[in-house]
């Protein structure tokens, strides 16, 4: 979003994007309907449940020598989210690029703790990463440091239904379109099932 009379153009004249699976989440203002209030009427139009599973384009995420490739730099805008089975258990890497510069970045989930499973650095490869996983005692959060140059998974049950912002908790990046949202669908009783929205909710 940029400030009245700015430009927002940066490094290279371009502007800055950031992306999960090659997906720069677009929010869906002025389409008259938050994504819940979308997903409760179904509404079309404010949001597509087809959030990929895997990054759509595979490259050398951590090689230095991709910073300025204007191929990788670049995602295409949307407003996807990646819907999700109530009590079903979600393993997610991240993974880090080299895109522009390597740095830290801390990604935050909503709604929903979850367990560090492992980090490192480079690329992760699940064949050989996988030994790392701490499947014993891992630590409990909702906000982990995705360290630069390398990869953090987590892993949580999906039980709490509703949407749910993930994001880098670095404001520009965020603004940036560096996050997602899972839709965590009822469950089978009434408790595990979200109400209708309130008739008074105020409208963005």
């Amino acid at each position: 979003m940029c400030p009245q009379n700015a430009t927002c153009q940066g490094f290279l004249q371009q502007k800055f994007s950031g992306s999960l699976n090659n997906e720069s989440f677009a929010r869906p203002i002025g389409r008259g309907y938050s994504l819940m209030e979308a997903s409760f009427y179904n509404v079309s139009g404010v949001y597509s449940a087809d959030f990929p599973d895997n990054p759509q384009i595979a490259f050398d995420y951590t090689n230095p020598k991709i910073a300025l490739d204007m191929n990788y730099v670049f995602a295409p805008k949307s407003t996807k989210v990646k819907k999700l089975k109530f009590n079903s258990t979600v393993e997610v890497v991240f993974q880090n690029t080299a895109i522009l510069n390597a740095q830290s970045h801390p990604m935050h989930l909503h709604g929903m703790g979850f367990y560090v499973l492992a980090q490192g650095f480079g690329n992760f490869d699940y064949a050989k990463d996988k030994a790392m996983f701490n499947l014993v005692n891992p630590q409990i959060s909702n906000t982990i440091a995705v360290p630069a140059g390398g990869w953090s998974v987590i892993r949580f049950r999906a039980n709490n239904p509703g949407m749910w912002f993930v994001h880098c908790h670095v404001e520009d990046h965020m603004m940036w379109g560096l996050d997602m949202v899972f839709e965590v669908e009822n469950g089978p009783t009434p408790s595990t099932s979200l109400p209708p929205p309130p008739s008074d909710l105020p409208k963005c």
